[in-house]
């Protein structure tokens, strides 16, 4: 087993000696328990999780989905980029929810912004779908679709290299298609890429780089 457990542990002795967990001479990736959790996995607002370490592929079609619950207006939800300005953005800014594609002509975006009172930044899970289909972009969020023009239709495929960056991103790192710098502070689950017949599903205790991000394991409901 080269991976964590996703549980909470306490009152350990050894030897008939509890354990001190409050003060631990080292400590990495461990978060506190919570008396109410639900599945997914929470973001503190500081960090960002690290897919794909050799670098995923966005190329003429992706589709992404996942579902989040935060009360911030503002954070990172997903980057793809590569050297040049090819590149993928989720972000959520002002309370809307912007996807951002450049497949090399220019970047494009479409956004969803909830009418009236509804907030998309009230704590519940809503469900987003973003997805790129050659020149052509859209995104669906608790199922109301926003669908953007794109005049640079000889232009399909977005050529990114880099790792997937999730809930954030390195300040060393250049993201072309997002416009924040905000960490996501929130949960995620079910966080799925799908490119025709291949269907990825992304379990963050597996990603190579973890920073205040804690898979498996998500506070109840924030009041």
């Amino acid at each position: 087993v080269t991976h964590s457990i996703p549980a909470c542990i306490g009152s350990m002795t050894i030897n008939s000696k509890q354990l001190d967990n409050e003060t631990p001479v080292s400590i990495f990736a461990v978060n506190k328990c919570y008396e109410t959790v639900q599945d997914g996995t929470f973001f503190d607002g500081s960090g960002f999780a690290a897919l794909v370490r050799e670098g995923y592929k966005v190329r003429s079609d992706v589709n992404i989905t996942l579902e989040f619950r935060t009360t911030a207006a503002h954070g990172v939800l997903l980057g793809v980029s590569s050297a040049k300005v090819d590149a993928i953005g989720l972000e959520i800014v002002h309370g809307k929810v912007l996807f951002h594609v450049n497949n090399g002509a220019g970047r494009l975006t479409a956004a969803y912004e909830p009418r009236g009172t509804n907030s998309l930044c009230d704590g519940k899970w809503h469900k987003l779908q973003a997805n790129k289909s050659k020149h052509g972009i859209s995104l669906i969020i608790d199922g109301n679709l926003v669908h953007t023009d794109n005049p640079y239709i000889q232009s399909t495929s977005a050529d990114t290299n880099n790792p997937i960056y999730v809930g954030g991103y390195p300040a060393d790192v250049k993201q072309n298609c997002l416009t924040s710098k905000s960490s996501f502070r929130g949960c995620l689950r079910n966080f799925v890429l799908t490119k025709g017949q291949h269907t990825e599903l992304f379990d963050f205790s597996r990603a190579f780089d973890l920073r205040g991000v804690f898979p498996h394991s998500c506070p109840g409901a924030e009041h």
